[in-house]
């Protein structure tokens, strides 16, 4: 534990050692500021990000799992994107799920003592059965926290992809992955809490590997979200305006193709930009591997 002092998460951040002492507005400057510097850290990385996009597009399209494991806002972050890849691009709850130090209960309370536990870590990663066909990526600010690493050690051992998200250099994770993305931060405005530029920099990765995957998999047509979940009003809405701009047809137009094709969106467009029935299109989808541009050769 002695090292932790060592940690460029866990070290003083000049330029706000007297932060305490300013007024509200310089406060919001000084952490803007710092903020600032986080784009500049995630794109230093984007190689190594582009590598761990590959690997989850590879075992996704196997049928396997992309299964975030993390701690604290890091676990709770990664949490956060495994459902929302549910309603933008139609994934199984599992394609995309998460395991937090805690639980569940550790998302809505702090469950600090949790991320100590590096055997619960590996129970955790042999009740969802992982194999050869899954990506764990564990996430963790300094690389070291042991509920991930004893995750990603059973991951490894069971055959699994594994990707690391850390924000210091040299960690013990480093050893521990295939692919690490290790955006360097820095110190943060506050010493020690790393749900601030640590966390930011996870977040941008946490979207750019789903994101980009999902665009590898055929889930967007132009920058158009084509395999939304319409579950309810507003994005039964955002279907229609999808249909309506990516086939340039009037709003009932898109309302009645969408309405044949049950509100499957890819459906829909493809029968209209084919001109063939909602059948005939879901079955070129079917043979296209969901690729909206394969469909409609």
């Amino acid at each position: 534990m002695e090292n932790l002092a060592q940690l460029a998460t866990e070290s003083v951040n000049p330029a706000t050692t007297d932060i305490d002492q300013r007024s509200t507005l310089e406060i919001v400057q000084l952490i803007n500021q710092e903020d600032a510097r986080v784009a500049e850290a995630v794109r230093a990385e984007l190689p190594q990000i582009a590598r761990a996009v590959e690997l989850v597009v590879d075992r996704l399209a196997r049928g396997g799992r992309l299964i975030y494991v993390g701690a604290g806002t890091s676990g709770r972050l990664a949490a956060i994107d495994a459902a929302e890849c549910v309603p933008t691009y139609s994934a199984s709850p599992e394609q995309v799920t998460a395991l937090l130090a805690g639980g569940e209960a550790a998302m809505l309370r702090a469950s600090e003592g949790a991320e100590d536990d590096a055997e619960r870590g590996r129970r955790d990663i042999a009740a969802l059965d992982v194999a050869a066909d899954d990506v764990v990526a564990g996430v963790a600010a300094s690389g070291r926290t042991p509920y991930v690493l004893g995750a990603l050690a059973e991951a490894r051992r069971r055959g699994a992809a594994t990707v690391g998200i850390v924000n210091n250099p040299h960690t013990p994770m480093h050893e521990a992955v295939d692919v690490i993305i290790a955006p360097v931060t820095g110190p943060e405005v506050v010493t020690g809490s790393t749900r601030m530029k640590a966390g930011t920099a996870q977040k941008m990765v946490l979207n750019m590997l789903t994101t980009a995957a999902f665009i590898k998999l055929g889930k967007v047509y132009g920058n158009l979200m084509v395999d939304v979940k319409a579950g309810n009003a507003k994005l039964r809405d955002r279907a229609r305006r999808i249909v309506q701009r990516a086939a340039n047809v009037e709003s009932d137009t898109a309302a009645e193709a969408l309405a044949a094709a049950q509100y499957d969106v890819k459906t829909a467009l493809v029968s209209l930009l084919a001109g063939v029935s909602a059948e005939e299109a879901a079955h070129r989808l079917a043979s296209a591997g969901g690729h909206v541009r394969e469909a409609l050769k």
